[in-house]
């Protein structure tokens, strides 16, 4: 079997045996095994889902949307981008479902656990928009703090002392994920009220004073967020299936 033609390439016979081969010699092989068993182990889970079932009617109103929304309401518009994307009607159609059976997998597998993940996570998904004034002895920052304590603009003296680029806007930098900051820094941020400065704290060889902006709590509310997280989780579900699958190469 192994030894049959597989495809040809200028009018010459290429077996199955030297696809592997062109694979294993390109280092693809196991990328190529790989995304075998990811979609072996899809379809034999959906075969398994009872929910997995889509009915035509729900399929039939996403291509309608799709078409609205990408102005291809004009049957001979909607025909060429299919034709431009390689597509028939039929297998459009087929995509448009196996889309919806792959939602239904995820919310299956993910949805027990996806309240537990979250909270796992939560720490790097919440995030605080600070500034920043960073220098290199700690009397300067003192100094500073000082100046600060008797009304001395904030944004000025970052635009003024700091030694990082973003003293450029006003050392704002941003929302950062409060699970990437340092210990001490996080634990005084978590403290502080919006506008108030904490600080001098000594990071990295380094003195900050750091004012709190605004925080930016995570929530399951958020789609675009849930939906990243239940593509994470799904994704770790999948391995775990992956490697408990033996899996035989045979090829002469």
């Amino acid at each position: 079997m192994a030894s049959e033609s597989f495809l040809s390439i200028d009018d010459q016979p290429v077996s199955m045996g030297q696809v592997f081969r062109y694979l294993q010699a390109n280092r693809k092989l196991d990328g190529f095994i790989g995304d075998i068993v990811r979609q072996f182990v899809i379809e034999r889970e959906l075969q398994t889902q009872t929910q997995s079932s889509v009915s035509s009617a729900l399929v039939e109103q996403a291509v309608i949307d799709f078409r609205l929304q990408n102005q291809l309401t004009d049957p001979k518009q909607f025909q060429d981008w299919l034709a431009n994307n390689g597509l028939t009607y039929e297998a459009f159609h087929s995509q448009l479902a196996m889309n919806f059976r792959m939602k239904n997998l995820k919310d299956t597998v993910t949805g027990p656990r996806l309240p537990e993940y979250f909270i796992e996570r939560k720490v790097f998904l919440d995030r605080v928009v600070i500034s920043r004034i960073i220098v290199e002895d700690k009397e300067l920052a003192d100094e500073l703090r000082s100046q600060l304590q008797e009304g001395s603009s904030f944004d000025q003296l970052a635009k003024e002392y700091s030694i990082t680029d973003d003293r450029i806007m006003n050392g704002m930098v941003g929302p950062v994920s409060r699970g990437t900051m340092p210990d001490m820094l996080r634990a005084a941020v978590d403290v502080a009220n919006p506008g108030e400065i904490v600080g001098p704290l000594g990071l990295d060889e380094r003195w900050g004073l750091f004012r709190v902006e605004a925080f930016l709590p995570a929530s399951l509310e958020d789609v675009q967020l849930k939906q990243a997280l239940q593509d994470e989780l799904f994704e770790h579900w999948l391995a775990e299936k992956m490697q408990s699958i033996p899996i035989k190469l045979q090829v002469d």
